[in-house]
């Protein structure tokens, strides 16, 4: 019997996030180093979940905000244990105040016509396809599936991140992988898709 590809390409694991709290008051009395070894730990998630809403580009230049706006928040969290899914709400809210901030500004006529883009190679153009596919699905199947596929985190790693049962992680990543073999099977031709 054939291993189920989660278990071949599942990394292996590393400390439990609850582990943290020593780190996050080791931060809240101002020590960089113990930010510094969160910031770590946690910037796979961090851009997992800015990825899933805003995409590559708009993802790489949001993470040091999200970190920056955790650093000085760090007073405001209650229970330093929860440290990773507080983080991750920074993230989501930051992503969807950028994307209210980037509404699409329609050209002027004067304006010269935009340069020829060289065209994407066809593994960046199969990776767009994969994550538009991964926007079309239910919402809940977003994070998990980036922070799984982009971020290569493990069930516990992303259960800890979300604040989720491990067990519902397992259920949204099998959902949500069938899901997306589906929608990438009805959307494109190629190796990724069926051909008609």
């Amino acid at each position: 019997m054939q291993e189920p590809i989660l278990a071949v390409i599942q990394p292996s694991p590393t400390q439990h996030e609850s582990d943290l709290a020593p780190l996050v008051i080791a931060a809240r009395r101002g020590d960089r180093a113990a930010f510094s070894r969160l910031h770590a730990r946690l910037v796979g998630a961090v851009h997992g979940i800015l990825f899933a809403r805003l995409g590559p580009s708009d993802a790489d230049d949001a993470v040091q905000e999200v970190f920056l706006a955790g650093w000085t928040r760090l007073a405001t969290l209650r229970d330093p244990a929860k440290f990773a899914p507080w983080l991750c709400e920074i993230a989501r809210n930051h992503a969807v105040t950028t994307l209210r901030r980037h509404k699409p500004a329609a050209p002027l006529e004067t304006d010269p016509p935009a340069p020829a883009r060289p065209a994407p190679d066809e593994v960046h153009d199969q990776a767009l396809r994969i994550l538009d596919a991964i926007r079309s699905l239910p919402l809940p199947y977003h994070e998990p599936l980036v922070l799984r596929l982009v971020e290569r985190m493990s069930g516990p790693q992303i259960a800890a991140a979300l604040d989720m049962t491990h067990g519902s992680v397992r259920v949204n990543l099998t959902r949500g992988f069938a899901l997306l073999t589906q929608q990438l099977a009805r959307s494109a031709p190629g190796p990724l898709g069926a051909q008609p």
